[in-house]
């Protein structure tokens, strides 16, 4: 595991699409993952130039990715719907997990819980006291099973017209 540069945008887009397509075609439609691309789903350079996002790598290809944030945006790339850089304060408010992206030949194999410990790690140094994220269907299980609790389910209005379905999961660091 490594930090993300930006050199690594065009590998974690790629990731992007082939994630999305192989690990979520089951809770979301074709129309619902499309509308999210871009918008929901993308790379945030934001969090890039922060040092806050990570890389798996075997075999010089980038297999997994996700980080986490102590600015206000929840979810989303450069041209999110919900884009806020303002820094968060750590003593009242959650650190953000962002952009969990795995290949789907590497699903389940404890990429995730790798990128997650790291990240929550980061933010307890930072001061930050719990995390929060927007978590897709697919990701609830895997959340769940680390500490985090449903707090909220929400409904993002896409670009096409859907909407898709989220959850927004926290935990007390």
């Amino acid at each position: 595991m490594r930090t993300a540069t930006r050199a690594d945008i065009p590998a974690i887009r790629e990731l992007i699409l082939l994630s999305v397509a192989g690990l979520q075609a089951e809770t979301y439609s074709a129309e619902q993952r499309a509308g999210a691309m871009g918008t929901v789903y993308g790379t945030d350079e934001q969090m890039i130039a922060d040092r806050t996002y990570f890389v798996i790598e075997r075999v010089a290809k980038i297999i997994a990715c996700g980080g986490w944030s102590w600015r206000r945006t929840a979810f989303g790339g450069d041209g999110g719907i919900a884009k806020d850089d303002t820094p968060l304060d750590p003593a009242v408010e959650p650190a953000r997990i962002r952009a969990f992206f795995i290949h789907p030949e590497f699903a389940r194999q404890g990429l995730g819980t790798q990128i997650l410990e790291e990240c929550e790690q980061c933010a307890r140094a930072m001061g930050f006291r719990a995390m929060q994220m927007t978590s897709t269907l697919a990701g609830i299980p895997f959340y769940l099973r680390h500490g985090y609790a449903e707090r909220e389910k929400l409904e993002l209005p896409l670009a096409n017209g859907v909407t898709l379905p989220v959850v927004r999961m926290e935990k007390a660091l």
